[in-house]
């Protein structure tokens, strides 16, 4: 089968997986025909796509694809740069070693949400970011394994959308110490420890206080992250280009005390109040801080943004419907009339 070719107005694209190992040194046989070339959206000498980030989840399978498709993507006279892990293990496809402050003019994350949380926040400026989940669909992952490729294709043809994702900026002050920043993609959570008994929290939104809450802790989320920890603590779901905050608490002792959304210029301030407790700061659920008696974290509104990429139609609501279940219906895009 030749690498590109339409069926109607589908793109069937041949991948290195499924053909076996690549020999680098054969003809390039699954590059698409010359005259086709603009029509499989892959003008080699014209495309804007020059240097490509690629960033696996450090497990073998991730990893093998990541070789895979650094090997396709040079071999489209691209730059590709693989995470350090996956560069030691299968370099032969990278053209050197992902720099996530570099400048990229696309990046793909290969295994799932986690892996692109861990990309998106350290990513510099606009770049566009794609998400390729390994297992099933998630919520910021676009596409699944079989269509990598496929997606791709319409990717460097330039036929994509980005979608803009809102961060937090998240800064720690402690009473000893110098202040400590993090951005969110997903959320920042306050909680004691395993061990811990309930914290106090005192809440302030733009200087006015809200509210002293005895909980487990607290969880300040981005509309992206309302269908992560939050959704599980009771929050609400929030569209994701929606400008607003989520604030949860984590079983609260006072039943009263519920989850609220404030908008995403508000200053939020939460300071512990207990002593000789084990509480920590977490940022997306991958690193974070521990906190003392009268510590102050400060959660803006990033001036950073997210951009993912997006190829299909699927919407938010059919990720909703797939993911959480809802009435029985198909995940499938909805047909327009």
């Amino acid at each position: 089968m030749a690498a590109d070719e339409r069926r109607g107005d589908e793109i069937i694209v041949d991948h290195p997986s499924q053909r076996g190992p690549i020999d680098p040194s054969a003809p390039d046989s699954d590059s698409p025909d010359p005259e086709r070339r603009e029509s499989a959206g892959e003008v080699l000498g014209e495309t804007r796509f020059r240097r490509v980030g690629v960033v696996a989840k450090p497990e073998i399978e991730a990893m093998r694809v990541a070789g895979e498709l650094g090997e396709w993507l040079r071999r489209r006279q691209m730059e590709v740069h693989l995470d350090a892990r996956t560069l030691a293990q299968v370099g032969n496809g990278a053209t050197g070693c992902f720099d996530p402050s570099g400048d990229y003019d696309l990046v793909v994350a290969l295994g799932g949400d986690g892996t692109l949380l861990g990309v998106a926040r350290r990513l510099n400026g606009d770049t566009p970011l794609l998400g390729v989940n390994l297992g099933n669909l998630g919520f910021l992952t676009e596409v699944g394994r079989t269509e990598l490729y496929p997606t791709l294709v319409k990717v460097l043809s330039g036929d994509f959308e980005l979608e803009e994702r809102s961060l937090l900026q998240v800064t720690v002050f402690p009473q000893d110490g110098s202040p400590q920043r993090f951005q969110a993609f997903n959320d920042a959570v306050i909680a004691k420890g395993a061990r811990s008994r309930i914290v106090e929290l005192n809440l302030s939104v733009d200087q006015h206080p809200v509210a002293r809450y005895r909980a487990d802790g607290m969880i300040i989320s981005t509309p992206t992250g309302s269908t992560a920890y939050n959704l599980s603590a009771g929050g609400p779901i929030l569209f994701p280009q929606l400008p607003a905050t989520v604030l949860a608490p984590i079983c609260p002792h006072t039943l009263s005390l519920r989850p609220m959304v404030v908008p995403s210029y508000a200053c939020i301030e939460v300071v512990l109040e207990t002593r000789d407790e084990e509480v920590f700061v977490t940022i997306d659920g991958q690193e974070g801080t521990t906190l003392a008696y009268h510590d102050r974290v400060q959660i803006t509104r990033s001036r950073s943004c997210i951009h993912l990429v997006k190829t299909s139609n699927r919407t938010f609501y059919d990720s909703l419907r797939g993911k959480l279940r809802w009435g029985g219906l198909s995940s499938e895009p909805a047909k327009k009339s």
